[in-house]
């Protein structure tokens, strides 16, 4: 007589027992909200967290790129405020190895006014070959040209400031600034109207509503800084590794000067977006915690009700091991499938992030997201793939974890206990 071959582990026989375990009878309904409320939970949980680490590193890298494509990774500045050697110094530091180029530039501080209104802004004169060569600046135009930019006397502003002082490109404004030329009576300001030559948006609030380029040559006669400039900026080809080209930048600038990254720079902001970060993380991760706890209390109350279809079971041959699998595979299911519910939800909301505040704003009649708190004039979202892999992987070993306790009291029942009063 052939002998009965036994099912082996996670057998179709545990998956359909499972699998009717999570569609219960209409009496059982409390559990099957339960266990809707525990999906939910780690979907919405799993999908909160791509989205906020999305939105954060997106914040990072949008910061990053537009504040070291106006400022530069590495900036040597003048001790005495200038800089005379500028050519000379900026072939030496774009012969180091790694360096991209080395940018002098003339910067100062300006009111600036028109018919309409006045306001501060900040100078910054540059060649129009280096003008061109900035990210931050290159393919940013909204109204103008750069052609020509060297030769001419226009000057280049920001959208926003544009805007605020109600001009466009043709028109007229005037810097005023306090370092003018000296008198019998001291030092008169320096006031001169430049045509504006073009617009430019670089999506940075700070950067659109406060900077004007004017070509190097009328930013040192302005400014009464001839042949000489304020600082250099340099970029290198790794800017996160910048501390290590300081020594080489020091030394090929061999003379007067200060030298400040990036990093020091802005030290103080990206560490408070990092700290940020990392506590939204956890914040969010409770959510996952609580939803996997969900599943504890929703298994624990459908082994209690399951008690005597466990204990006939086993008395038909089922091994403690099987009702755990089942048990096991019913709980996991939730987790599972809420987790990658999420991880669909997460990418498709961070696809779409753009148009979903946009119609938010339009429907709230509120401006969701201000860029003149933000910086930026749009949501960025930038998904890491090993950030999302972690969130999920996270996600299913907590709901995983969850059905442990529960799978294995079902394995500990007793048949005779469970059958005695039935």
């Amino acid at each position: 007589m052939e002998a009965v071959r036994e099912p082996g582990a996670f057998s179709a026989f545990e998956w359909l027992v499972s699998w009717r375990y999570l569609r219960p009878r209409r009496k059982e309904g409390f559990i099957s909200v339960i266990a809707g409320f525990s999906f939910l939970g780690i979907m919405l949980g799993v999908a909160a967290l791509i989205i906020v680490m999305a939105v954060m590193n997106g914040f990072r890298a949008e910061l990053l790129g537009k504040i070291l494509g106006y400022s530069g990774h590495v900036v040597a500045v003048g001790v005495d405020g200038e800089i005379h050697d500028f050519d000379a110094m900026a072939t030496r530091l774009r012969a180091i190895d790694g360096v991209v180029t080395a940018i002098p530039y003339v910067e100062g501080q300006v009111m600036v006014s028109s018919p309409q209104t006045a306001g501060g802004a900040l100078v910054r004169g540059m060649r129009e070959a280096d003008l061109q060569s900035l990210p931050s600046v290159r393919g940013t135009l909204r109204a103008g040209t750069l052609d020509g930019f060297d030769e001419g006397e226009g000057i280049a502003v920001g959208s926003r400031l544009a805007i605020k002082l109600g001009v466009a490109v043709g028109d007229k404004i005037t810097l005023i600034s306090p370092r003018g030329p000296e008198t019998p009576f001291g030092v008169a300001p320096q006031v001169r109207a430049y045509p504006i030559a073009a617009v430019f948006q670089v999506g940075m609030s700070e950067i659109d509503a406060a900077v004007v380029f004017m070509p190097m040559a009328e930013a040192q006669d302005y400014f009464q800084v001839e042949d000489a400039v304020t600082a250099i900026e340099i970029l290198v080809a790794d800017p996160d590794s910048v501390e290590r080209y300081v020594p080489a930048i020091v030394e090929a600038a061999s003379g007067p000067v200060r030298v400040s990254t990036w990093q020091e720079t802005n030290r103080v902001y990206f560490n408070a977006l990092q700290v940020e970060r990392n506590v939204m993380f956890l914040i969010l991760t409770l959510i996952v915690l609580v939803a996997a706890l969900n599943i504890v209390s929703g298994m624990i109350m459908l082994v209690k009700d399951k008690g005597s279809d466990i204990a006939i079971l086993r008395t038909m041959g089922a091994t403690r091991g099987s009702i755990m699998r089942i048990f096991l595979l019913a709980g996991a299911a939730i987790g599972v499938v809420g987790t990658f519910a999420g991880f669909t939800l997460g990418i498709v909301f961070c696809a779409n992030i753009e148009s979903i505040r946009r119609f938010l704003s339009w429907l709230t009649n509120t401006e969701l997201f201000s860029p003149e708190l933000y910086f930026l004039s749009q949501l960025p979202a930038k998904v890491e793939p090993q950030e999302v892999v972690t969130v999920v992987v996270m996600a299913l070993v907590l709901s995983l974890s969850a059905t442990i306790y529960p799978s294995w009291r079902a394995a500990r029942l007793d048949p005779v206990e469970a059958l005695r009063y039935e």
